[in-house]
């Protein structure tokens, strides 16, 4: 099995700040990509067919999900 690591206070601080700054930096990329290359002349259409994306990407994880179980 692996090693266990004990972080000090600061360390795990620390360490959820960095995570956290790279989640908000990976989705800022995703919706400035999405802004140009999803309908970038239409911009309601783009926001429209996003929310339309996530609603079915929701629908459908939760579907596979309760299959699962």
């Amino acid at each position: 099995m692996g090693k266990k690591v004990n972080l000090k206070r600061g360390h795990k601080v620390s360490l959820a700040l960095l995570i956290g700054f790279a989640v908000v930096a990976f989705w800022r990329g995703t919706w400035g990509l999405l802004d140009m290359y999803l309908f970038p002349n239409n911009f309601q259409l783009s926001l429209w067919v996003s929310v339309l994306l996530g609603v079915i990407i929701l629908v459908s994880a939760h579907k596979l999900i309760t299959q699962l179980m």
